[in-house]
């Protein structure tokens, strides 16, 4: 590590000083753990007390009925669907973080925070000063739709966070999707067509945001397709109230193709698994690329007639 980024750390480390009183005060409604951690971290600058005061702010806001949700111990419990909590409510709460921890933060970076895992994250950097993943993009659900040809109500990506060679994305089963009104009666099940689609379309995005260097430039939004998607294994059922978790890597790449395997997990449980999915592409530069046989689009029809699929999964 360099000097210079040893002594961003330690610059970071060292709380801003405050009026203990002035902290007891705002914390007043907090528990009496929050508090305490509070107080050890103005006087140690310790950044593992974050979780513990950044929590007890946030449980300070929530109706009882949902605490427990909070205190599980899971970082993919929302703040909005899981936990109640509206944007007011939320900047209340940011407030609160910034006069106990001496920060700063930006209305604008209160969008990427959806999870409770997303503010611990960001706290901790922010505090500290060094990114868990500093080569990371991450895009809101509004960037994302921005960018993608497909859009609600055949969008299956609520967020996304790219690398050089990777992507990750959600996307939260509400149970108002049309098609789980027949799929089944009686009994909603997301089907895992679906699902590959969404896989599909985490790799378009990730083409699109961040198109590979064997490809030399950019790629046409409107002239990506799916050709195919071979070794399908589903391992759970999946149904309103399911996170799917979306993670692509990028295997090879040759214009047009470009080929990603995939995961989707809920709760870190393995849901569906693709050893290949394959993506026909036209570079923006190379007017007469072809996209193959004209295969399906991964908007409309990803992950029907067109895919390969070991168990036949539906």
């Amino acid at each position: 590590m360099s000097n210079q980024r040893t002594t961003k750390a330690e610059s970071a480390l060292t709380p801003k000083t405050g009026s203990e009183a002035l902290l007891r005060d705002t914390l007043k409604r907090c528990s009496p753990e929050t508090l305490e951690a509070a107080l050890k971290y103005r006087s140690s600058g310790d950044v593992s007390l974050l979780p513990v005061i950044v929590l007890g702010i946030v449980e300070r806001f929530l109706d009882p009925d949902v605490i427990s949700k909070l205190r599980s111990g899971d970082d993919s419990v929302r703040f909005m669907e899981d936990l109640g909590l509206d944007s007011l409510t939320m900047i209340e709460a940011i407030m609160m973080v910034e006069e106990s921890l001496g920060v700063s933060i930006k209305n604008e970076e209160l969008l990427n925070l959806r999870s409770i895992g997303d503010l611990k994250v960001f706290i901790q950097e922010k505090i500290t000063g060094f990114k868990s993943g500093e080569s990371d993009d991450f895009y809101t659900i509004e960037q994302v739709a921005a960018v993608m040809p497909q859009q609600e109500p055949f969008l299956f990506l609520e967020q996304a966070n790219l690398s050089e060679r990777e992507a990750k994305g959600r996307y939260s089963i509400s149970g108002n999707e049309a098609f789980l009104e027949g799929h089944f009666k009686g009994n909603p099940v997301f089907p895992a067509s679906i699902m590959l689609e969404a896989l599909g379309q985490l790799a378009v995005f990730s083409l699109l945001k961040n198109p590979p260097s064997e490809i030399g430039g950019s790629i046409d939004m409107s002239e990506v397709y799916f050709t195919g998607v071979d070794g399908v294994r589903c391992h759970r059922v999946c149904k309103p109230g399911d996170s799917l978790d979306l993670n692509i890597k990028l295997k090879r790449v040759r214009a047009p193709l470009a080929v990603f395997s995939g995961q989707i997990t809920v709760n870190g449980e393995k849901a569906v698994v693709a050893e290949e999915i394959t993506l026909a592409f036209k570079p923006v530069e190379v007017e007469s690329a072809s996209n193959g046989n004209g295969s399906h689009s991964a908007v409309s029809e990803g992950s029907n007639g067109s895919t390969r699929s070991n168990n036949g999964a539906h």
